[in-house]
């Protein structure tokens, strides 16, 4: 585990116990949660992954090249965006992807590492929206805006299962 991780985990402890989330309240169903007492604007969190032929726009589907993927960018910052936020959460919430304004600024070719960041800038109730951006060993590839969603697992969940039923 790395030191970041452990700080992460550390910090939403001591907000648990500065706050006095007990387990009931932190799963109760029609309880309103204060997501502005557990997150920041600020809160950063980062991804990485090697380039391959799986992650290519050729293997994607996304363009005829051998470079790296729009697609697996933007699923990068996601990741990056999300592990900003998702450590503070009590169990049974997360958040999901809602909105994408992302410029993928150069190909990068297998071999290569790519690094993707992201901020947190603004909280609105349950809606999150982060700066990302990614890099690889030669500059910056990609950047933009990403909007994200708390949600109750459960109770999302529930409602995507209910969209089958009919």
């Amino acid at each position: 585990m790395s030191r970041s991780t452990i700080i992460k985990f550390l910090h939403s402890l001591l907000i648990f116990y500065i706050t006095g989330l007990s387990t009931d309240f932190q799963n109760s169903y029609n309880t309103p949660m204060d997501f502005d007492t557990l997150i920041k604007p600020g809160m950063k969190g980062e991804k990485q992954e090697t380039v391959t032929a799986e992650n290519t726009a050729e293997s994607w589907g996304s363009g005829g090249l051998a470079v790296y993927a729009t697609p697996c960018m933007i699923a990068l910052m996601e990741g990056a965006a999300a592990a900003a936020v998702e450590l503070f959460f009590p169990p049974g919430f997360s958040t999901v992807g809602t909105e994408l304004n992302v410029k993928h600024l150069s190909a990068t070719p297998p071999g290569m590492i790519v690094r993707a960041a992201a901020e947190l800038l603004e909280i609105d109730g349950r809606r999150l929206l982060f700066r990302v951006e990614a890099w690889d060993e030669a500059g910056k590839i990609g950047e933009g805006t990403h909007g994200r969603f708390i949600v109750e697992n459960e109770k999302f969940l529930r409602k995507t299962r209910e969209k089958r039923a009919g």
